[in-house]
């Protein structure tokens, strides 16, 4: 019999609805039936594609035993901390400051007011590993929890008061200078592997946000240190296992050094930060390698994450056939089988598959160590492998739309579509960009976001900073790449909702909005996670928001809200990698490109410039461009006044408020925002 969860959207919870055990969703009702009953809160957070929530799922959710204890002696609450990353946060915090170490699945036990007073991760059926089995640890709770309660009361009190003074406030101060930039590369090179990649030891996390500041950081000084730094990752992650060698998009991390063996769910944000990272590689140098990680993760999107509804699905799982990596693992036997004695061989030498295997049971995962000699036999190999893999047994596929991931999956198919001429990924951008805007914005009836819908429904999660943060610039980048200023008019209406509901009066930014519900503490951080901090994330868009339209008020706000990670360049960089790329376009200017074109002018010579402006390079460039006549310069202040000279194309470039001569000469124009020629080193 299905239990309450059953109503959800979340395809994590719905996960649980037939478990016997009586769970409940987050919310009021559950805490005053904790209250009423007088139980402790049982806390269960984790999110659709995670190997070990599946794992404890089964060994304990799915037991009658367990169940039955769990409904008699507790209030069991499930959340998706996809849906619920705010929740998350705050008892992410508290099982890290108890044990050390945080993950998931979580497990946390919570007194009536919401405080909690033990938490944990995984714990097994039986004792193993130092680990009291589940029905163990709920005995021992229990048994506090009635026969010592007033200890348990006074833990709950001091690990909340704890939690709450853990916030990071902006304070006083400036954002981050050029020598506060140069010091946090040089204190990332301290932790950077140039061997095999990454920084710091395994397991290995694709760095996203740190790569694109030093990217940023490379072409704001012209110093190739920074892309010293950065392209032993790229390359690594592009050639190991963590990547999808046949169908493209890469693996959440991997769980070694030498990025050869992933955990195999595949994470919206992940493929969109880093779509969007591999596009500026190929932007500054043209490497081939680049161009073909960008492609084939475009294509993971739209095939296997977009949605019916035009947004992008939040996951595939890492499990299929209930074995983790079953989908992604081959065997010589097994290429073999699908391609014939000799290709099966030559596969087997390409992609590193060995009769000992790289991972379990005698398989491997698939890495492209180097290039084959023969493009042609490879692709015919390729395209075989994948025929055999479809036949086998899919992951399942979390396909709730998250607002946030979503504008980061905006923002990079728009980029990578205008950069390489791929109007199909322009288009799906902004199909994305319209359910968000016709689903998710004024949901409740507000003028706020909704942060997941399924099936063309939002959800009930209301929007947290990141997805404000996220979505405006998801809307800024679709904007650059259309010319359809409504994309900008919108990106400056989910702007103005984040500022007015999430700022919080010091210069930075709570993560839940003023009126959302309640909880323990209003948790607000500029580090990075998995994905940007909505607070670098909201500062980010309006630095490019007062480049697009002259409102100094927004870099103002960017400013005060930088001075937070101005602190941590000079500690530990690595946790503010968006910040940072945010940081080097402020000190960058950031660039403001306006390109008017002649109405009727030569097809290619227009198509030079616009592939030029595109190419860009400087840390946050803005652009803007026009057709001669048939702007609505009051809607686009960066074209207002600026005219085509002489009949031919003309560029504006301005920092600030200053601007250079307007220009119609291609490499004048192409030197002044450190870009490429068409066509040089492709």
């Amino acid at each position: 019999m299905s239990n309450r969860l059953a109503n959800s959207t979340s395809p994590y919870l719905l996960q649980h609805a037939d478990n016997p055990v009586d769970w409940w969703e987050w919310g009021p009702e559950a805490f005053a039936e904790a209250k009423r009953r007088d139980t402790p809160i049982f806390l269960s957070i984790g999110y659709s594609a995670c190997h070990w929530c599946h794992v404890m799922a089964h060994e304990s959710f799915e037991d009658p035993a367990t169940a039955a204890d769990l409904n008699a002696g507790y209030v069991a609450v499930k959340v998706d901390r996809e849906e619920r990353p705010d929740v998350d946060a705050i008892y992410m915090q508290a099982t890290v400051a108890l044990t050390g170490h945080g993950g998931w699945p979580m497990t946390v036990f919570l007194d009536h007011d919401g405080r909690p007073f033990f938490a944990g991760t995984y714990y097994p059926p039986q004792p193993r590993g130092g680990l009291p089995s589940f029905r163990q640890l709920l005995a021992g709770i229990g048994e506090a929890w009635r026969d010592r309660r007033d200890d348990v009361a006074s833990a709950s009190v001091r690990i909340a008061e704890a939690l709450a003074q853990q916030r990071r406030s902006s304070a006083d101060g400036e954002p981050p200078t050029p020598a506060d930039l140069d010091r946090a590369v040089a204190l990332v090179a301290q932790d950077a592997d140039l061997v095999r990649g990454g920084f710091g030891g395994a397991p290995k996390f694709p760095p996203s946000m740190l790569l694109e500041f030093l990217l940023r950081h490379a072409a704001l000084t012209g110093d190739d240190a920074a892309l010293r730094l950065a392209e032993p990752t790229l390359v690594a992650m592009a050639r190991g296992g963590m990547y999808d060698q046949l169908a493209g998009g890469f693996a959440r991390y991997s769980v070694d050094a030498d990025w050869v063996v992933p955990h195999f769910e595949k994470m919206l944000y992940d493929n969109a930060l880093l779509l969007r990272v591999y596009a500026h590689w190929w932007r500054a140098t043209g490497n081939p390698l680049a161009e073909r990680v960008v492609r084939g993760t475009a294509g993971f999107l739209l095939r296997e994450l977009r949605t019916p509804e035009g947004g992008f699905a939040a996951a595939l799982d890492a499990d299929s056939e209930g074995r983790e990596g079953a989908f992604y693992a081959w065997s010589p036997a097994d290429l073999v089988a699908a391609l014939g004695p000799d290709d099966g061989r030559w596969a087997a030498d390409l992609l590193a598959v060995s009769e000992v295997g790289t991972f379990e049971h005698g398989t491997s995962t698939l890495q492209l160590r180097h290039d084959p000699d023969d493009a042609g036999r490879w692709e015919s190999v390729r395209s075989r492998l994948l025929a055999a893999r479809a036949a086998r047994p899919r992951p399942a596929r979390d396909d709730k739309v998250v607002a946030a991931w979503n504008g980061l999956a905006i923002a990079a198919l728009a980029e990578a579509g205008a950069l390489l001429e791929e109007p199909e990924w322009v288009e799906a951008a902004a199909g994305a960009a319209d359910l968000i805007l016709a689903v998710h914005l004024g949901a409740d009836g507000t003028d706020q976001l909704a942060r997941t819908s399924r099936d063309g429904r939002p959800g009930s999660s209301p929007g947290v900073l990141a997805d404000y943060g996220d979505v405006a610039e998801g809307l800024q980048a679709l904007y650059q790449a259309t010319g359809d200023d409504e994309w900008l008019a919108f990106a400056g209406i989910v702007l103005d909702v984040a500022i007015g509901h999430f700022a919080d009066g010091d210069g930075g930014f709570f993560d839940t909005a003023d009126d959302a519900p309640a909880l323990i503490h209003r948790p607000g951080d500029v580090t990075d996670d998995a994905e940007p901090s909505g607070w670098a994330a909201v500062a980010a868009a309006c630095v490019t928001q007062a480049a697009l339209t002259g409102v100094d008020e927004y870099r103002a706000i960017s400013e005060r809200a930088l001075a937070a990670v101005t602190p941590l360049a000079g500690r530990a960089p690595r946790a503010v990698g968006w910040g940072l790329a945010a940081a080097t376009a402020l000190v960058a200017g950031p660039v403001e490109i306006a390109l008017v074109l002649p109405a009727g002018g030569s097809e290619a010579d227009v198509a030079a410039w616009v592939r030029a402006a595109r190419r860009a390079t400087s840390p946050g460039a803005v652009l803007a461009i026009g057709t001669d006549g048939e702007v609505e310069a009051e809607r686009v202040p960066l074209l207002q006044d600026r005219t085509a000279r002489d009949g031919r194309p003309t560029a504006y470039v301005c920092r600030g408020h200053v601007c250079d001569a307007p220009t119609t000469d291609l490499e004048a124009f192409i030197a002044r925002i450190g870009g490429r020629m068409p066509g040089a080193g492709e």
